[in-house]
């Protein structure tokens, strides 16, 4: 999956978020880090929580669009890492 640079850019100014130090500093490294962890995009929050449901991953009560895991992309989208 290519992932935009809207995406990419999120991912790269947010990853703090998930990770305990920066695992990329560049667009590319984003992009190429993103497809090995088999980052996903979705277009709503509805589409967040069903994809947590899918995957049986239970958040404890914690709303979905909370978890360190999920990215806003600021444009109706998300991107979740699973790290």
């Amino acid at each position: 999956m290519n992932y935009d640079r809207k995406v990419l850019d999120c991912f790269l100014k947010n990853q703090l978020q998930l990770f305990p130090e920066p695992v990329a500093d560049t667009p590319e490294e984003a992009d190429a880090f993103l497809e090995e962890m088999f980052a996903v995009v979705v277009r709503s929050k509805k589409a967040v929580r069903l994809y947590f449901e899918e995957e049986g991953v239970d958040l404890e009560g914690q709303d979905p669009l909370e978890a360190s895991e999920v990215f806003d992309v600021g444009d109706g989208r998300y991107l979740i890492v699973e790290g």
